[in-house]
């Protein structure tokens, strides 16, 4: 624990982890950026520069980090690493995002973790332009984390793009590239090649870098960037690859090609093609980290049966069937509405929809619709929720009028897609077939879970 007696004005340490929860919600939220790396560098050197006392695999992409992220976690530890994992946004509680050997720092971890940066951060704030963000002291509280832990590899997943975002501090060993598609326009560009530059700043000299399919203008990108610093590639589709799936109870089956070896019949708890392909990444990006050896063929069945992944298609009520998915982009509910169609036989299926005001909502409504019998439109807590009111509006154009709701109220608004669901024969489908999707952000979908797990709700703050 810090001596905070020997550092002056230093400010009051916190002794809950609702204290710390207000004194990172104070700072500026992860909705507001100013790009810059020089405070997360300046706070990182004065904490000792945390982030080179181990190895990294760095995350970016569109879609999918937070699973494939999890996956990688999961494939290190049963080589015996221990191993530290950043993720976000959480999907209930602030604590998730910083995990090490594979679970959430607890609550007093929590407040330790802070209490062990929180003296210095006036020392920034007081030589910078701009005062530190909620999630650059995050990502130095994690970086903190790992290095005292210690942890041999960290698992890190970018907040948004790469070049500017707070986690590029770390050199890492392998730059993994998920699926680039258009989100956060504002910040990072109209179109894949334009976002791919900046996500391509996670690519450092001589790492090695293991790209999933892309569309054509981002591949080049990253390729040339690649080149431009000396760095391995390793493509999806080319040197490694989802050979087979076949849907099964409870997810699916998978054949991997992998970078040192094929890897048949894996059972993969989670579903959609679009997890299998975040299954070879995942796989890709161990082998390349561990060296030239193929991996134990019962370890990476006994990794990979273990993976799970919160607010992902999960299963989290039965009498109705209620899932969870946190699409939050036309390219994710696109993958979201194939994996229902492909996994699960829902008739009706009701959406219940929530989504932030800067998100592409008339996408993601146009994804769902060929799949949601009825949508109710809905709100999480959070002031950056587009109004109910609003989305329904934008529902109309897409889906017929009878097909929209409008309930404000998010735990109203489960209630009356439960009933809807049950009500099977009212939309031609048998009694006892429906369920609810509930999606559209992360936000949305952290609180339904809070609801539906444990009865209650709370405000969340997480970029989504």
């Amino acid at each position: 624990m810090v001596d905070t007696n020997a550092i002056p004005d230093a400010p009051r340490l916190a002794e809950t982890y609702a204290e710390v929860e207000d004194a990172l919600l104070s700072r500026w939220p992860e909705s507001r950026l100013e790009p810059s790396l020089d405070r997360i560098r300046a706070f990182c050197e004065v904490l000792g520069d945390p982030q080179h006392s181990f190895r990294s695999i760095h995350m970016t992409g569109t879609n999918g980090k937070t699973s494939t992220s999890r996956m990688i976690d999961t494939l290190l530890r049963a080589l015996e690493l221990r191993t530290g994992r950043f993720t976000s946004p959480h999907v209930e509680r602030m604590s998730e995002r910083i995990s090490i050997d594979g679970e959430p720092l607890g609550d007093e971890e929590f407040v330790r973790a802070f209490n062990d940066v929180a003296p210095y951060t006036h020392l920034v704030d007081s030589d910078q332009p701009f005062p530190l963000s909620f999630f650059e002291t995050v990502v130095a509280m994690a970086y903190a984390a790992f290095a005292d832990a210690p942890v041999d590899v960290a698992v890190v997943e970018v907040g948004m793009g790469g070049t500017w975002d707070a986690t590029n501090v770390i050199d890492a060993d392998v730059a993994v590239v998920l699926p680039v598609s258009v989100d956060h326009t504002s910040y990072l560009g109209e179109n894949p090649g334009a976002i791919a530059r900046e996500k391509a700043g996670i690519i450092k000299p001589d790492s090695i870098v293991v790209m999933a399919e892309q569309p054509l203008d981002a591949a080049t990108v990253l390729l040339e960037r690649a080149q431009e610093v000396g760095a391995t590639v390793a493509r999806e589709g080319l040197e490694f690859g989802v050979v087979s799936r076949v849907a099964a109870v409870g997810g699916q089956v998978v054949t991997l090609q992998g970078l040192r070896g094929r890897y048949d019949e894996v059972f993969l708890p989670l579903f959609g093609a679009h997890q299998a392909q975040n299954a070879a990444v995942a796989l890709a990006a161990v082998e390349a980290f561990a060296g030239d050896a193929e991996l134990d063929d019962e370890l990476v069945r006994a990794a990979f049966a273990e993976v799970t992944s919160p607010g992902r298609l999960e299963v989290i009520r039965r009498s109705p069937t209620i899932v969870l998915d946190a699409a939050h982009n036309p390219a994710g509910a696109r993958a979201t509405a194939a994996a229902l169609e492909d996994s699960f036989q829902f008739a009706p299926l009701i959406g219940v929809v929530g989504v932030m005001a800067d998100k592409d909502h008339e996408g993601v409504l146009a994804a769902f619709e060929p799949h949601l019998a009825h949508v109710i439109c809905t709100q999480s807590s959070t002031e950056r929720a587009l109004p109910a009111q609003a989305l329904a509006e934008a529902a109309l154009d897409v889906f017929d009028e009878d097909r929209v709701t409008v309930v404000p109220d998010l735990a109203a608004a489960i209630e009356a897609a439960a009933t809807l669901a049950e009500a099977g024969e009212a939309f031609g489908s048998p009694l006892g077939s429906g369920a609810v999707l509930v999606t559209g952000s992360v936000v949305t979908v952290g609180e339904a879970r809070s609801l539906l797990t444990r009865g209650r709700s709370g405000a969340r703050d997480a970029q989504s």
